[in-house]
């Protein structure tokens, strides 16, 4: 009797295990079978939409049929089809792929149907060309641990996500054009709506966030009418908010403003050129669908040849998904009132430059009557070097002064705002990094993934692993309440106009919630916004 008994235990620990090493969620496509990892329950790969190959190139996202038995959730899907780093030429990043509708979820291994938590969906960077929602600096297991749900989705990249042709206008007319990219986004929050509840999510509590690209996705999304009331919280990390950087460029129309004078269809028929198709007909859109997956990648090349014809868009305004760029509608007040964190880093050399200035004097000369205030904001005493003036301007302009903007538009919602400026830098790399944090170096902290960070491999330091236990907790608060203050952390006062406090995460690591110490410098920005047209000179 005894050995029975024992046996019934060692049989039911053993059913118990194999059940939550196993755990299965049955979504409205079908049930789906993930995998465990100590109390963290994962699910991969999992289909938010069907496969956009063939005849659904340059076509909305399409319903994912059902399938029957179990769906094995324990690989990751695909990339999404890119040149990626080190490709050759002709040819795309290994892992990625044209079919690459995929998600992946994080979420407690003891959670159930009436949980509710929170839920945190990344939105990735990488320019609208690259990246990835399965990267090992973006996994989900921190999340978890603060009780949030973690979902990370693709979207298509480069001319297979953002991609216009006249061709295109005559196929399907009621249909959404030229924003694929944003249109797959879109899906991936309907999918969590739908589905989220059967992870142990509350669909009415999601938080959008991203950086780069993802960080000017969550202003896009903010301001499409097709997303709204799919997300209640906003955390945009680097993603500027003013016009011109990756925010929409007109469809059909030429010399639409300073930063956009080639349209978008304009650019499809260049690109089509390159490829030795002519014509706007249903010929021509037929052999653009016949191009195999690499001619559309192109290796990354966004022009035809060194300063040639441009081939590449970017996230386009065709006035039915998007139908207005961020900033037009913040000046008008269009956005929605929901909570707010927005910040970047402090150098943020790393990304797009927007000066063509080779020295201060031709820099500060720029700003025209306001030559003076610059030179007082960014060199007072005329002792800083160029590089340290150029990549605090190009900081300022593409990411710091909009986001002040964007709060500043939340508060006269009565939202509530919180801003932050990242600018640890490990001692190991200041001699390299001088200035401040690089762009994208908050992220790994956010995430409390060190072992993932970008960069040469370097085990953290307990200082590292204290700074990025508290940014995950100021995240995962945040997705809670919609407040990112709590037990156990530095307070992180509320933005307001008059003392303009952030969280500042200074060079050594220090977390210090005070007046924004960039104030001088934002003001002469924004004013000099109406010298964009000088100023900027990206050649986009």
């Amino acid at each position: 009797m005894r050995k029975i008994f024992f046996g019934f235990l060692v049989t039911f620990a053993f059913s118990s295990i194999a059940q939550n090493l196993s755990p299965k969620v049955n979504t409205v496509n079908g049930i789906v079978k993930g995998t465990t990892e100590g109390d963290v329950a994962i699910f991969k790969g999992i289909p938010f939409a069907a496969p956009p190959v063939g005849e659904f190139r340059w076509r909305p996202p399409q319903p994912v049929k059902n399938w029957e038995g179990e769906f094995d959730a324990s690989k990751f899907g695909s990339n999404c089809a890119q040149a990626g780093w080190g490709a050759k030429p002709g040819t795309i990043a290994e892992g990625s792929s044209e079919d690459c509708l995929y998600l992946n979820l994080w979420t407690p291994a003891n959670y159930t149907s009436k949980s509710k938590l929170p839920v945190m969906v990344w939105i990735h960077g990488g320019g609208f060309t690259g990246g990835s929602g399965s990267s090992p600096q973006n996994f989900g297991h921190e999340f978890t641990q603060n009780g949030v749900i973690l979902v990370n989705i693709n979207y298509r990249l480069g001319r297979l996500g953002y991609f216009a042709h006249p061709a295109l206008n005559a196929e399907f007319p009621n249909e959404l054009k030229g924003n694929y990219g944003y249109m797959d986004q879109i899906a991936a929050l309907q999918w969590i709506q739908k589905n989220i509840a059967a992870f142990g999510g509350d669909p009415k509590n999601v938080t959008i966030f991203g950086f780069s690209a993802g960080g000017v996705s969550v202003h896009s999304l903010l301001t499409i009418p097709a997303a709204k009331g799919l997300f209640h919280k906003l955390i945009s990390e680097s993603g500027g908010g003013r016009d011109g950087v990756l925010t929409g460029r007109p469809i059909s129309k030429e010399n639409a403003d300073i930063f956009y004078t080639v349209s978008a269809e304009t650019i499809g028929m260049n690109f089509a050129k390159k490829q030795g198709i002519e014509g706007t007909d249903a010929a021509a859109l037929a052999k653009l669908r016949a191009l195999k997956v690499e001619q559309i990648i192109d290796s990354g090349q966004e022009t035809d040849g060194v300063n040639g014809p441009r081939t590449y868009s970017g996230p386009i305004l065709d006035g039915k998904l998007v139908v207005e760029t961020a900033e037009s509608a913040y000046m008008a007040g269009r956005q929605p009132k929901m909570p707010l964190m927005i910040g970047n880093c402090s150098a943020e050399i790393g990304g797009a430059f927007v000066s063509s200035a080779k020295t201060k004097e031709e820099l500060f000369a720029s700003f025209g009557d306001l030559e003076a205030e610059a030179k007082t904001a960014y060199d007072a005493d005329g002792s800083k070097n160029f590089n340290e003036v150029i990549a605090k301007f190009n900081t300022d302009w593409v990411w710091g002064e909009p986001a002040r903007m964007t709060a500043r538009v939340f508060l006269a919602k009565q939202a509530p705002v919180y801003m932050y400026q990242f600018g640890y830098v490990p001692a190991n790399a200041q001699q390299r990094s001088p200035y401040g944090a690089g762009h994208g170096s908050e992220v790994s902290f956010a995430f409390n993934t060190l072992n993932a960070r970008w960069g040469p491999p370097a085990e953290p330091t307990a200082q590292e692993k204290e700074l990025a236990k508290n940014m995950n907790i100021y995240w995962t608060n945040f997705a809670k309440t919609g407040n990112p203050n709590g037990q156990g952390v530095p307070n992180w006062t509320l933005y307001n106009n008059k003392n303009q406090d952030m969280l500042d995460v200074e060079l050594d690591g220090k977390i210090v919630s005070k007046p924004d110490p960039r104030k001088a410098r934002l003001d002469v920005i924004e004013k000099a916004v109406k010298y964009r047209g000088k100023i900027q000179s990206r050649g986009i």
